[in-house]
């Protein structure tokens, strides 16, 4: 089984790939990771290594080519932004998850989580999505807000994590049948 786990930064992805990839023992690779691990591997910070991602398209290309290795192997979550997009792509059978978040609320669990002011969360979430957003309908085509290839849409504003992980197994268990 593949499952792909999409949302914005604090919409709960996250929290929610680690319980449903244990709950259906599965494993779970999380892009952010595989795309720190790449900024080892170069030597670099994490924040120089997303800098030289905005100019070069080979970086998320390549970080791109390593989920769809695993995503092909299968029984994995895919935790990342585009994961939905990619196993689409890739013609890969797959559940493909988003989960929404009101912006507001999202800026308030980043700011928790990173230790900032709701307000300056906020801004910070609204410049990141800004430059993903160009980046990705730049080098893929790919309009985040188009949920069309999404299976499930669930929104985590005001619903717990683990319901929404129900909500994920359940699914998971209609797919299966």
């Amino acid at each position: 089984m593949l499952i792909t786990l999409s949302g914005l930064p604090g919409s709960g992805t996250s929290t929610v790939a680690r319980s449903v990839a244990t709950r259906l023992g599965l494993d779970h690779l999380d892009g952010g990771t595989v795309f720190r691990s790449m900024a080892a591997e170069r030597g670099v910070s994490l924040a120089e290594f997303a800098r030289i991602a905005e100019a070069d398209d080979s970086i998320d290309r390549a970080l791109d080519d390593r989920l769809i290795e695993r995503a092909q192997v299968g029984d994995v979550l895919l935790e990342s932004r585009l994961a939905g997009w990619l196993a689409t792509r890739a013609a890969l059978r797959a559940l493909r998850i988003w989960i929404h978040c009101d912006e507001v609320e999202r800026a308030r669990r980043v700011g928790g989580r990173d230790g900032h002011d709701a307000d300056e969360a906020l801004t910070h979430n609204q410049e990141r999505e800004a430059s993903e957003r160009t980046r990705y309908l730049d080098f893929y085509d790919i309009d985040l807000q188009d949920l069309s290839i999404y299976d499930l849409v669930v929104d985590s504003t005001a619903t717990a994590p683990e319901a929404i992980v129900d909500q994920i197994v359940e699914a998971a268990a209609r797919c299966e049948a």
